[in-house]
């Protein structure tokens, strides 16, 4: 792959929209994540594939209580699971609508699902970078791994990137802080250039912000991997809402992300007038006019000469140059003093 995950002319960033469990357990508003999402200009959709009874068990805590639905998180992870043809399905929609489909396994039973379904890449969720043998079950499918890494220091994430790199899997690390919402300070953007630095693999920010600045800011860095959570509106409900920005939202951080990769790839040559500069050059600098008219052979002081638009005849840099020199010709008051014009 000559980009990660898709290979789309002048776009580096992959911008992956998380849905999470913020469908609710309903199939119709997974469905409708996916049309708002296409929407935004986003590359792909992720969803997390959970099954309850071989992730989790009814003694599981809340990490919040935020349901009054559910009697346990267990309970609550039941309700967000999806048959596999429901999980066709929204892996069909999301092809038809030009999105790649992407779902977070929580479990080998939920490898073996998506493996069915079919993925373009599998990410790891950061609960799961240790689990090393749902990780094994993904790396024999050799395609990309996406690792976020939001719990994990660098020697536990230098053996996990040893073993992803020996399995031959295209491998992006995710700079991840494990906060709901993630404040400014713990966003860890320095960590980036850690990655590119220590791994020398494709990085990505997986951002619980909420906002757009931790995208844009990444985007500058030359992220590979932009994940970002999405709600269809910050009053809805469910524990990914307030890490989450709007589909309106995410339409703007895609906006920018493209503006910046443009700006990046086309650097700024400051030793050479750009091919912009030159025609406004004309327009907006000024030229030495007579302040007055002026007879041939008249000396010239400052109090005859002014600076006006537009430019092209001699700058305010030759100003001092033309203090004491004879006209040659008569010169109207407002006309252009050219080198020609004087002795």
């Amino acid at each position: 792959m000559s980009t990660w995950l898709h290979n789309q002319a002048n776009r580096n960033c992959t911008i992956i929209a998380e849905v999470a469990q913020s469908h609710d357990g309903s199939l119709g508003m997974a469905h409708a994540f996916i049309d708002a999402v296409a929407k935004t200009g986003a590359d792909a959709i992720k969803f997390q594939t959970h099954i309850a009874a071989a992730e989790s068990t009814p003694g599981e805590p809340w990490r919040k209580k935020f349901s009054l639905q559910d009697a346990s998180r267990y309970d609550y992870w039941r309700r967000m699971e999806f048959t596999e043809s429901q999980w066709q399905g929204l892996k069909n929609h999301a092809t038809e609508k030009g999105l790649l489909f992407l779902s977070s396994p929580f479990s080998l039973e939920a490898v073996d699902l998506l493996k069915k379904v079919g993925v373009a890449g599998w990410k790891i969720a950061s609960g799961e970078i240790n689990n090393l043998q749902m990780l094994e079950q993904i790396a024999a499918t050799k395609q990309p791994i996406m690792l976020s890494t939001g719990m994990s220091d660098l020697p536990e994430i230098d053996r996990i990137v040893a073993r992803v790199k020996g399995w031959g899997n295209p491998l992006a690390l995710m700079q991840c802080a494990t906060i709901y919402p993630c404040p400014p300070e713990a966003v860890g953007l320095n960590v980036i250039d850690i990655y590119k630095q220590r791994y020398k693999t494709a990085v990505g920010l997986s951002d619980h912000s909420a906002t757009l600045y931790a995208g844009l800011a990444a985007a500058t860095l030359g992220i590979q991997v932009l994940e970002v959570h999405v709600t269809l509106s910050h009053e809805m409900f469910g524990p990914d809402v307030i890490a989450s920005v709007n589909t309106q939202e995410l339409k703007q951080l895609v906006q920018g992300v493209r503006f910046i990769e443009k700006m990046l790839a086309n650097p700024v040559n400051k030793q050479v007038l750009g091919e912009h500069a030159a025609p406004l050059r004309q327009i907006f600098m000024k030229s030495i006019v007579a302040r007055q008219n002026l007879a041939a052979g008249h000396q010239l002081s400052g109090a005859d000469l002014a600076l006006k638009k537009p430019g092209g005849g001699l700058g305010a840099e030759d100003f001092s140059k033309l203090i004491g020199r004879r006209l040659r010709t008569a010169i109207n008051k407002d006309q252009q003093i050219l080198e020609k014009d004087v002795e």
